[in-house]
This record gives C-alpha cells, sequence and structure tokens, in this order.
C-alpha cells in the first residue's frame, strides 16, 4: 500500500501520509462522503479562515502580515491565496459592471456640457480599457509599490525586499475586497456609487498608512513623514511613465491626433460662445 500522493509506503493502519500529510482515502466517493467533505470546507475552525483574516487585517494587521512572515500558517490566508480572493472577488465586480452598468462607463457626473459624442464615445473606451486592465495593472504594481515602500524604510532592516512583497500583497488585497464591496453596494445608485470611486485612493493611502504604523511601530508624525515620501517617489515614477506614453504617442503619430481633437473641441467651443454672445 502507497500514498496516491507521493507513492511513499503505508502501512494498513495509517490514516495520513507521514511524508506529504495527505489524507489516506480508501473508499470510492459516495454521497454521504461527498456532504461530509462539504461539511468540514463550510463549517470546519478552517472555514472562518476569510472572515479572519479580513477583520484582522483591520483590528491588528501586524498579526497577520508579521505573522505570515514569522512562518505563522494556521491561522489566517496566506499572502498569495488572499489576492486570489482579492482578484476572483474584483473580476465579479468587472464583469457585473460591464453587463449590466456599461453607461456609468461615461461617468457622466463629471462631463463637461460642452463634450461631443465622439469625446463621450472615447471617454466611455478608454474607461471600458481601465476597467478591463486594472487588476493586471494594479498586479504589476505590487513589485513597485514594495520597492518603494522598502527605499523609504531603507535604514530599517526589520523587512527585507520580499517581505514588503508580502506587505503590499495583504494590503493591496485588503482594500480591493473592502472596496469592492463598496462598489457593490453603491452601484444601485448612481451618484453614490461615483463618491465611492472618489474615495478609494485616499482610502488605499490611509490603509497603507496605517498597516505601515503598526508593523513599523511609528508615531503619527513618522507615519505621515514616511507616507508623503512614498507619495513623493511614486509621483517621480508616474511623471516618467506619462513622459515615456507622451514619446510613443509622438513616435506613433497618436500625440498629434489628441492635440488636434483638442483644438477642434476648443474651436467649437469658441463658435458655440460667439453664437450665444
Amino acid at each position: 500500500m502507497q500514498c496516491k500522493n507521493c507513492e511513499q509506503p503505508l502501512t494498513e493502519t495509517n490514516c495520513y501520509c507521514g511524508d506529504c500529510g495527505a489524507k489516506v482515502i480508501g473508499h470510492r466517493l459516495t454521497l454521504r462522503y461527498l456532504a461530509s467533505e462539504v461539511y468540514q470546507g463550510f463549517f470546519s475552525i478552517d472555514s472562518n479562515k476569510p472572515l479572519r483574516t479580513f477583520v484582522d487585517l483591520f483590528r491588528k494587521p501586524e498579526a497577520v502580515i508579521d505573522g505570515y512572515i514569522q512562518g505563522v500558517r494556521k491561522r489566517y490566508i496566506n499572502a498569495f491565496g488572499y489576492f486570489t480572493i482579492a482578484v476572483t472577488i474584483s473580476s465579479l465586480f468587472f464583469f457585473v459592471f460591464l453587463q449590466f452598468f456599461p453607461e456609468y462607463l461615461s461617468l457622466s457626473a463629471y462631463q463637461q456640457p460642452d463634450m461631443t459624442a465622439e469625446q463621450i464615445a472615447l471617454q466611455q473606451k478608454w474607461n471600458r480599457l481601465i476597467f478591463e486592465n486594472q487588476t493586471i495593472v494594479l498586479f504589476l504594481s505590487i513589485p513597485l509599490f514594495a520597492l518603494i515602500s522598502k527605499l523609504i524604510f531603507l535604514r530599517n532592516k526589520k523587512y527585507n525586499y520580499t517581505e514588503h512583497l508580502v506587505i503590499n500583497l495583504y494590503a493591496y488585497s485588503q482594500i480591493s475586497i473592502f472596496m469592492v464591496l463598496l462598489y457593490f453596494s453603491t452601484i444601485w445608485v448612481e451618484p453614490i456609487f461615483y463618491g465611492a470611486m472618489l474615495i478609494a485612493m485616499p482610502v488605499q493611502v490611509i490603509y497603507y498608512s496605517y498597516v505601515l504604523k503598526r508593523l513599523y511601530g511609528l508615531t503619527l508624525s513618522k507615519t505621515l513623514l514616511k507616507v508623503l515620501l512614498f507619495l513623493m517617489i511614486l509621483s517621480v515614477v508616474f511623471i516618467i511613465a506619462i513622459a515615456i506614453a507622451l514619446i510613443i504617442m509622438l513616435f506613433t503619430g497618436q500625440l498629434e491626433a489628441l492635440i488636434e481633437a483638442e483644438r477642434a473641441k476648443q474651436g467649437i467651443s469658441y463658435i458655440a460662445s460667439s453664437a450665444i454672445n
């Protein structure tokens, strides 16, 4: 008799493999056994992990994040598992949003009165592109955020770069889940939904500040200084990214088209104002 997972030899009395820890299954699946598996999966002590992780990342994020870094694995969901949950929930929201609320892509509450139909269509196309790729962009941004957070704590050797990746994975996942739940609860009322979208960035900054304060035991003044430094470095990176995008648009001819569209918009506005006067 051997383990079906790692093929290590087993005795007839073994209930679990001593090498890989897998449960020894010696019978065929039945409805009763499947029901017991479902029950254990949802109502055992481990089934509280998602809720416990979510609550404690607000109550005591150092227990979750620093605990994982120090080797705690049983009490909370690991960083990548929690990130997977965040991506799944976000993907579900984006699907619902694009399928049932596509008119929100125009962000009508923030449109200028003199916008043409072409400009509104362009805005909708751009907003759809942002929504469809937001998860990918933010996932690719996590290594950058980890690098910046490591730089602002360069003299403090408490966490290395990989551990800062874990910190940012947990922090991003937590605020992503929170905001998506807020979006789901407000999407039915357009003005409130737009308000929820407006507070997304401030909430993220505040939560990141809170996490770093708890992990490093910072005072309020030091926390504010670290956050300002983080935002300054991020702003420089953002400006560089915009400059690179403009250079690419210049060489591909898209920049000239954008300038012409803006000139046409100004011309239409001038004609309209002249006609009114």
